[in-house]
Formats: structure tokens, C-alpha cells, sequence
């Protein structure tokens, strides 16, 4: 199936509330480290490795994204961009995006089972094991020791210089890289497309694990609801912060929707 928009999200939210001033301890940003890897045809995956730290997960916003609680993460890799096309054609052999004008722009039209596929296939490429960052870890690597609504701060007027959204995309995807990074380094974290995470969808974090893990329930996971995080070239500001959160299963495939992919970060 191939969704074009997303009719249920698109609209749900219009104005926010800010967000309480928070007095958590909040890692800052270290040290961190980059490391790229050789696809085929020239392509190549740029990593760019976490130190270990903890946060406040969550926002006090919508109720999808409460309880806010703290998350101790380990150290590891995630992408520095999101999955382009050219790295999906290198690995899997075919590009399924709507948007082809550039094979810099994020691949689209992954479902969380094609990125799955990915994953199994890049890790078989470079030896190291590859996978979808946990829903902790990608809020962790987008916030970057920030505690805002957005990893720039809390104006929304600013997310043009960092992100593809719905007020600047001309309803397509663009390549990575293009706008600011975060203040780890790290691009496309808000906008351009949906990212999946590992984690199946619960309603709220009540009973979510503390340690950075994927949250995956144990009965009938196959056709749990995944999270996708991030916002996309089609959404309004607010589903680009830092904790806005969505769901889809786990086959569905979106053309606002790609990933990126995490690893453990290498010598560890």
C-alpha cells in the first residue's frame, strides 16, 4: 500500500502550549566521533558515533508523548543523514521513492519491513550490525542535550533554516543535508521525511523502559504499529519537534517516510 498523506495527523494538531521549564539533569554534548562505510558502485554511509548519556524523554504536549521520564542511553552510531536513495540502490538494488530527481534525496516509500531488509542486507555488507535506532535513541540523537520543543529552540519561525517541512518542501523531498544540523552533527533530524524506529507504538510512555532499549511487546509484534519520528515535507511545524511522535504498520509505505540507520558505535 502506498500512502500519500497522512489524513489523521495532518490536521490533529494546529497550536501548542509551552512547554514547563524542566530541571532534569540533561547530558550535554561530548565527544563524538565519525566513521564511514563503503557500499557498492563508489556509494558510501557516513556514522557518526554517541557518546552515552541520559535524558528527559517525552514533552508535556500531547498525551502520546507523557509521561516525561528519564532514559539513560549507551553509547552508539547513527547515520548522519537519513538513508538517500543512491544507499538504497547500492544495497538492495532498486529505488521504490516517488521523488527520483536527485539520488541524494531520502529514499521514500520504505515500509518498516523494507528497512528492516535494509538493515539485514548493510549489515551483511560491512560486518557490523545494523539496525533501527530505539525510539529513545533517535529523541536522544535529535535533541542533542537540548531540552526545547526543537533541537534550535523553541521558535518555530526558525525551522525553515533546519528542516524540509510543510511551509517550505513545494510538497517534495529534497537531499540531505541541505539545512542546518543539530549540535551533534547530525542532518534532516526534523523534516524531509518520517524516520521509523525499532519500537512498536504504545499510547503513552507509562511502563516504557529506561535505558534506552527498543520498546517491542512480545505477543503478535508482526502487525504492532511501528513509531516513525521526525516530521516530513509534508507537515506543519509541530510534528517536527523533538518529541512528536506517529505510528504506521509495520507494511505500510509512505511517500513521506525513510529512515536512518543506528549501530553500536565501533571499539565498544
Amino acid at each position: 500500500h502506498v500512502i500519500e498523506r497522512v489524513g489523521d495527523f495532518s490536521t490533529s494538531v494546529v497550536g501548542d502550549s509551552p512547554i514547563p521549564p524542566q530541571t532534569q539533569p540533561e547530558t550535554a554534548p561530548g565527544n563524538k566521533t565519525s566513521f564511514t562505510e563503503n557500499l557498492a558502485d563508489g556509494i558510501t554511509l557516513e556514522m557518526v558515533s554517541l557518546p552515552a548519556g541520559q535524558f528527559l524523554m517525552g514533552s508535556s504536549e500531547r498525551d502520546d508523548e507523557k509521561p516525561q521520564h528519564q532514559v539513560k542511553v549507551n553509547s552508539f552510531a547513527i547515520g548522519k543523514y537519513p538513508i538517500t536513495q543512491a544507499q538504497y540502490q547500492a544495497v538492495m538494488g532498486d529505488n521504490p521513492s516517488r521523488f527520483k530527481n536527485n539520488p541524494q534525496n531520502p529514499v521514500e516509500r520504505v515500509s518498516w519491513d523494507d528497512a528492516q531488509a535494509f538493515c539485514q542486507k548493510l549489515s551483511q555488507i560491512t560486518g557490523k550490525t545494523y539496525r533501527l535506532p530505539t525510539e529513545a535513541e533517535w529523541e536522544y540523537a535529535c535533541r542533542a542535550g537540548t531540552t526545547t520543543r526543537y533541537y534550535f529552540g523553541d521558535d518555530d519561525n526558525q525551522l525553515g533554516d533546519y528542516a524540509w517541512g510543510g511551509e517550505n518542501s513545494n510538497d517534495t523531498t529534497h537531499p540531505v543535508g541541505q539545512k542546518k544540523p543539530n549540535a551533534w552533527g547530525l542532518y534532516d533530524m526534523s523534516g524531509n521525511v518520517w524516520e521509523w524506529c525499532e519500537d512498536d507504538w504504545h499510547n503513552s510512555y507509562a511502563g516504557a523502559p529506561d535505558d534506552g532499549t527498543a520498546w517491542i511487546d512480545n505477543d503478535n509484534c508482526s502487525q504492532s504499529e511501528k513509531c516513525l519520528r521526525g516530521g516530513s515535507w509534508g507537515y506543519f511545524p509541530n510534528f517536527c519537534r523533538s518529541a512528536n511522535r506517529i505510528r504506521y504498520y509495520p507494511g505500510i509505505h509512505l511517500i513521506s517516510g525513510g529512515f536512518r540507520v543506528a549501530c553500536v558505535s565501533p571499539g565498544l
